[in-house]
């Protein structure tokens, strides 16, 4: 990951607070000189671009400090859980470039001692079984300013405590009809430590341990203890986290296990986009995106279809940093960084995008030339490709007007233009259908221009690009906006709904013409189509019938600003 430390170093003008944290840890000897994170999905969804910062930040801290970090699922809820997540979530990990080598675990791994911390809390009159419903609990947990109602049963013994949930473990109870809650504070002003449900009983098979279990333990009594076990250093969370951390301390406490810190940042926000998991399963659903993988999707599968570098989004998580305050980050900055990464290393390419054919009058009628094409500016070592020249080839309809205002530089009724690395040429005629639309262009060529440098010193202003027109390839384009119209799509009106901000414009679909090397081009490789956009090949591509989407535009708003 010498990669990955280089671009951190870069991003990084100085540490930031869970970095101080850490260092302040490593002066002090603390945990034996140890940094040991972890990042823990529950195996629920497809992962976004705010697990994408975690997983950066994770595994980030690892490497920078020659510590470890675990990748663990926080597998504890069987009805939302499926071995498809699990699989998408290692893989999206690995693409981003980090290795969790031996270390991969589940809080399903751990069942068994979580039990057995249930029964200790049990045992020492820190837990009781309750018989209310869910609605009942809800019901009787007062306000912030109101202190919750007790149960009746919060003074049962130990001994018929420690029988009726041995009887929930064993399958006698129905879902629903019994809780295990710890026995905390139903005064405190945290909501989270008014007897909060540690069990619930669930007859529903688990993807890893299938049917070994009917109850199971809710993600606050699991999450924390599995950090404890695996006795991580330092467990990263979001700032949504940061009431439960008193919670978390008080297992620690009454069970006397390894005291992990848990340290608070605050979560990714994107603009014209939603990150909640609901949201996103809401558009998958209701058909309105193709998918999780979608390329407007905020997704890394959608992300990384639609184009987009692991080193893109490893540089991004770098500049956002990590902040103690929620806000929303420009999606601007995120397509700067991509546009960093692909400026360096994406071939370039000619694709036409409305196509107008150009008959050369004086260009010999059979004849085909292999012209030198620089496949990147930015890198000497790209070297150059050939590309085919003949007497008919394709520009875009935009590249000419038939009445252009003062300072148009590029091609109009007896005016001349560069095509690019080939001739000069100048148009001498329009042919139009009968509805009085341009159909064809004839111009004629400079000879002497080969490469497209003036012969004699004459400048031409204009340079267009443009393909063969009978060596071309039929390429399927996607033009992708942004998802929603709105900036701030989770901000909606009273009454309304996110998905009404919806882009109906966030999809096109041109029939494009390109040069004959995107023929039959790698799926998921990026190029710059030049003067348009970076483009990535779609995994719907065939050979001889390429699909690409468009991954950003050449146009960067955010460099603008003057960051870099």
């Amino acid at each position: 990951m010498t990669d990955y430390l280089e671009e951190s170093a870069e991003a990084r003008r100085s540490l930031n607070f869970i970095e101080q944290i850490i260092e302040e840890d490593l002066r002090n000897g603390k945990n034996d000189g140890r940094v040991h994170t972890r990042f823990p999905p529950e195996p629920n969804g497809y992962l976004h671009i705010g697990h994408a910062k975690s997983i950066c930040l994770n595994f980030g801290l690892a490497i920078r400090y020659n510590g470890k970090c675990n990748l663990r699922f926080d597998d504890t809820n069987p009805t939302k859980e499926e071995q498809e997540y699990v699989d998408s979530i290692k893989d999206n990990v690995r693409w981003l470039g980090f290795d969790w080598e031996d270390r991969e675990f589940y809080a399903s791994d751990y069942f068994d001692t979580l039990y057995e911390f249930a029964v200790k809390l049990i045992m020492k009159g820190k837990a009781y079984v309750c018989d209310l419903s869910a609605e009942e609990i809800s019901n009787m947990r007062g306000t912030p300013s109101v202190p919750a109602s007790p149960s009746p049963y919060r003074n049962r013994g130990v001994e018929e405590n420690l029988d009726l949930f041995r009887r929930m473990k064993a399958g006698e109870f129905p879902d629903g009809t019994r809780t295990l809650r710890a026995k905390i504070d139903l005064a405190s002003p945290n909501m989270h430590m008014r007897d909060p449900v540690l069990y619930r009983i669930m007859h529903t098979a688990h993807h890893r341990t299938g049917d070994r279990w009917c109850i199971y333990p809710m993600y606050d009594f699991a999450h924390g203890q599995s950090d404890s076990l695996e006795c991580i250093t330092h467990s990263i969370c979001t700032l949504e986290f940061e009431v439960h951390r008193p919670l978390y301390d008080w297992f620690i406490r009454e069970l006397e296990i390894f005291p992990s810190r848990q340290i608070e940042f605050a979560r990714l926000n994107l603009s014209y986009t939603v990150m909640s998991k609901r949201k996103l399963l809401e558009l998958v659903n209701a058909g309105l995106v193709n998918g999780w993988d979608d390329p407007r999707m905020p997704t890394i599968s959608g992300l990384r279809r639609r184009g987009y570098t692991p080193a893109s989004i490893r540089l991004f998580a770098d500049k956002v940093g990590v902040a103690k305050r929620d806000n929303v980050i420009d999606i601007a900055l995120l397509e700067h960084c991509l546009r960093e990464d692909l400026n360096k290393k994406a071939p370039r390419r000619m694709v036409v995008t409305k196509p107008l054919k150009v008959i050369i009058d004086n260009y010999p009628e059979d004849l085909v030339e292999e012209l030198d094409a620089i496949n990147n500016p930015e890198d000497p070592e790209a070297g150059t490709r050939k590309v085919p020249f003949s007497k008919e080839i394709w520009i875009e309809q935009d590249d000419f007007m038939e009445a252009p205002p003062k300072k148009y530089f590029r091609l109009a009724p007896g005016t001349e233009v560069r095509l690019r690395y080939a001739y000069f040429i100048t148009c001498v005629g329009v042919e139009k259908d009968d509805a009085g639309n341009i159909t064809c262009l004839h111009c004629t060529y400079d000879p002497a221009s080969r490469g497209g440098n003036s012969p004699d010193g004459r400048k031409v202003q204009g340079t267009i690009h443009w393909v063969s027109a009978s060596h071309a390839v039929a390429a399927e384009l996607r033009v992708y906006e942004h998802l929603f119209t709105r900036e701030d799509p989770d901000n909606v009106d009273e009454g309304g709904d996110f998905k009404d901000y919806l882009n109906p414009d966030s999809l096109k679909v041109l029939q494009a013409r390109a040069e004959p090397s995107l023929d039959s081009p790698e799926v998921l490789s990026n190029f710059q189509f030049e003067r348009i956009a970076y483009f990535s090949v779609d995994q719907d591509s065939k050979p001889g019938q390429p699909v690409f989407n468009r991954t950003v535009t050449l146009k960067d708003s955010w460099a603008k600003q003057g960051v870099r």
